[in-house]
């Protein structure tokens, strides 16, 4: 930024993602003054959009909307923003073993045995997460043998097959941006019961991907950065934030704001590139320094038209071989252009990140190719966004807890660090990683600095 800026505000936001916009629209209509410094150039954090031609967006980052995610849904209401169903029509695909199968619904034909035991293993884990709250797993019972060990040790502890445990890892994938064995299991559970069960998280009809937003839904962000106004501040990053018996002040480049307290609206593992005078409690240290980032890249095709549509399948697809091990239809809702949607996640997205951009498309066509026919081979566009390389998100969809990081942090995740709240979509008790989980946990702690201002 070419000149100083000082702002002497009530509240400082670090952050204009959802979180961040969210905790400072519920201060300013309590009658606080707020600034929100966002290190991008754009508002929305992990929620991104790209117009590759007139009547087509593209969601480059969170897209979905489910039918228990309340706080989206009528945020989208008093914007005006309107909501489409995800196409669902036909059949979904499955690619395992070198085979690929048709199947409706959720329930993949993966044959009797290998079904029964993906149901066991869902079963399990339903159970499982039941008994490990989302607002505080660390105080569950045995927690601190859930955290020790990873999902991976775990199923292979219940004996579960090959492919039941290949399916749970595809999922993993696309809801984490992380393998099995890169994940806590009570980080999981805890993840799991705050979306209401495992089949919640992965359904597209009743579940997260239930719906999506026409035009994008990054247009919601926009719209509250939009009513903001001055109070948001683009390209200040936040490099510093000290605390003193009378407020905080944070340094962000040539931006310097002071304040009664602060709301870092951030992922964990972003909140330790900022310095901060005293220290953090060992245990909020700790747990900035333990949990990682995902690695989830997002792939889109656009073809002249949804050709797919045309043999019965709903442009869903699972697959154990391709890079993009999960596949969406997109299309416009008018059908004046197909898309299909590739997430590539975990190991494959970094190996994907690892090689060229084109020997990147190329693995991820002969995949679509391979489910849909070789009209997937010749797509008339091509865009894709590896959300590890954002330098500002450092990955997605979510931060993650490996083993020991949630026993070693517990509760500083979202507890008050003096006049130093915390928000971001990681510490939300109900749909985190998600959107929605981004504008309860903004709304929350804007609850809290209300409740200390008065």
């Amino acid at each position: 930024m070419s000149s100083s800026q000082i702002h002497d505000v009530d509240v400082v936001v670090v952050g204009g993602g959802f979180s961040g916009l969210a905790a400072a629209r519920a201060l300013e209509a309590a009658g606080l003054d707020v600034v929100v410094l966002e290190a991008n150039d754009r508002v929305g954090g992990r929620v991104d959009y790209e117009l590759p031609r007139e009547g087509l967006t593209l969601d480059l980052g969170g897209t979905w909307a489910g039918p228990t995610q309340i706080r989206l849904a009528a945020l989208a209401r008093e914007f005006g923003v309107a909501k489409i169903p995800q196409h669902a029509e036909g059949y979904n695909l499955i690619e395992l073993d070198g085979r690929i199968r048709r199947y409706r619904s959720t329930i993949p034909r993966i044959g009797i045995t290998a079904l029964l035991d993906t149901a066991r293993m869902q079963f399990a884990i339903e159970r499982a997460a039941r008994r490990v709250s989302s607002l505080a797993p660390w105080d569950a019972k045995d927690a601190a043998r859930l955290d020790s060990i990873t999902v991976e040790q775990w199923l292979a502890s219940r004996h579960h097959g090959r492919r039941a445990q290949t399916m749970l890892a595809i999922a993993g994938k696309t809801i984490w941006g992380a393998e099995p064995r890169e994940l806590s299991l009570l980080f999981a559970l805890s993840y799991i019961n705050g979306a209401g069960g495992l089949s919640a998280l992965l359904d597209t009809e009743g579940g997260a991907q239930h719906e999506r937003f026409d035009g994008g839904a990054h247009q919601i962000a926009a719209r509250i950065a939009s009513d903001l106004g001055a109070r948001v501040v683009l390209g200040a990053a936040v490099e510093k934030i000290a605390t003193d018996p009378d407020g905080v002040t944070v340094k962000a480049g040539s931006v310097t704001a002071r304040a009664a307290r602060v709301i870092v609206a951030l992922a964990p593992p972003l909140c330790a590139a900022i310095e901060f005078n005293p220290p953090l409690s060992t245990a909020r240290s700790t747990l900035q320094q333990a949990w990682k980032m995902g690695a989830l890249t997002k792939c889109f095709a656009i073809y002249d038209e949804p050709f797919w549509r045309a043999d019965n399948l709903s442009g869903e697809a699972l697959s154990d071989r391709s890079p993009a091990s999960l596949t969406f239809d997109l299309s416009p809702p008018d059908g004046s252009c197909g898309v299909l949607l590739g997430f590539v996640g975990g190991d494959d997205a970094r190996a994907h990140a690892a090689i060229s951009e084109s020997d990147g498309r190329a693995a991820v066509l002969a995949g679509f190719a391979r489910l849909y026919g070789p009209r997937a081979l010749s797509p008339e566009g091509w865009t894709q966004r590896a959300w590890a390389q954002e330098r500002w998100s450092g990955g997605g969809p979510v931060a993650i807890a490996p083993p020991g990081a949630i026993s070693a942090g517990g509760s500083a995740l979202s507890e008050p660090s003096g006049a130093i709240l915390w928000a971001g979509t990681e510490t939300s008790d109900r749909w985190a990683g998600y959107i929605e989980g981004a504008i309860v946990a903004g709304e929350r702690a804007a609850g809290q600095a209300l409740a200390l201002a008065a």
